[in-house]
């Protein structure tokens, strides 16, 4: 019998990479797991495969969109068997590269609904069930670049800082109704959404000078810190703030100006824009 059996847990965007590899940790362990996300085919193989390990709860899948507060409150939910929410995972997100003075409104409001107020959504409505039901653990994944600037990435690191700050400032409110609350920052991980820096020589090359432990990550290096902070061996911890990124945080932020200079051309990534 696993150290969470019996528990319920929530992942969101849990139908591939970071997520998948939480949902995959959680389900080993012997808890029941829910994962969200907008993909109806990706969570069902996903379940398929989560269904497969030997000792896991009850799997399912919600399909919904974080952007959507009343999507988030019902995939929680669903997943809080027997009335009890243990465990909530607020992983999905997005992002994009883009100079702030080419950034359309739409864009920043994208990043901002998904990143941070589905985030602000799960924290809500997990809160509410774990209070009921005696606390629970929040976890976030945030992002190195929530801690160190990243050029041409203004909408995302935004999000993703603010992301940490709600998670400071859940973790003070909701202590005492038992639930404690973390994020974990990941650096470069290899997934769906990094593949464009790993493909990128001189992108790539930048991202590992700054690391002293200088390799790409990989979902589970996440997901192993995910699991610690949401189970009973970090019952004394709340309010932290993660690094998991092979000391990425100690350095800089990377440059991804090749990008920008391939999407946007030189005027603009050197600045030279006026009015429109």
């Amino acid at each position: 019998m696993g150290t969470l059996s019996g528990q319920s847990t929530i992942v969101t965007g849990g139908g591939s990479g970071i997520g998948l590899a939480c949902a995959r940790a959680f389900a080993t362990d012997g808890a029941n797991v829910l994962i969200m996300g907008r993909n109806h085919e990706k969570l069902e193989a996903a379940v398929a495969t989560l269904r497969t390990i030997s000792g896991a709860g009850e799997i399912n899948f919600f399909v919904g969109d974080v952007s959507r507060e009343a999507d988030v409150a019902a995939a929680i939910e669903k997943a809080s068997l027997k009335g009890c929410l243990d465990i909530a995972v607020a992983n999905a997100g997005t992002g994009s590269l883009s100079p702030i003075m080419m950034t359309e409104a739409s864009n920043w409001d994208d990043i901002m609904q998904t990143n941070l107020n589905g985030t602000f959504y799960t924290i809500k409505h997990a809160g509410r069930w774990m209070a009921q039901s005696g606390g629970g653990s929040i976890c976030a994944i945030s992002s190195i670049a929530g801690i160190r600037t990243h050029r041409f990435m203004g909408s995302y690191c935004v999000s993703k800082a603010g992301i940490d700050m709600l998670v400071r400032n859940a973790a003070d409110e909701l202590g005492v109704a038992n639930i404690r609350v973390n994020s974990v920052c990941p650096g470069l991980v290899e997934t769906e959404l990094a593949s464009g820096l790993l493909q990128t020589e001189a992108v790539l090359n930048d991202y590992l000078d700054c690391m002293p432990i200088s390799r790409p990550g990989v979902t589970e290096d996440i997901s192993h810190a995910v699991r610690f902070l949401c189970g009973p061996e970090a019952s004394w911890i709340t309010g932290v703030v993660m690094s998991v990124d092979g000391g990425h945080h100690l350095r800089r932020g990377p440059n991804v100006e090749p990008f920008s200079r391939m999407l946007f051309g030189d005027d603009i990534t050197d600045g030279k824009i006026g009015p429109s």
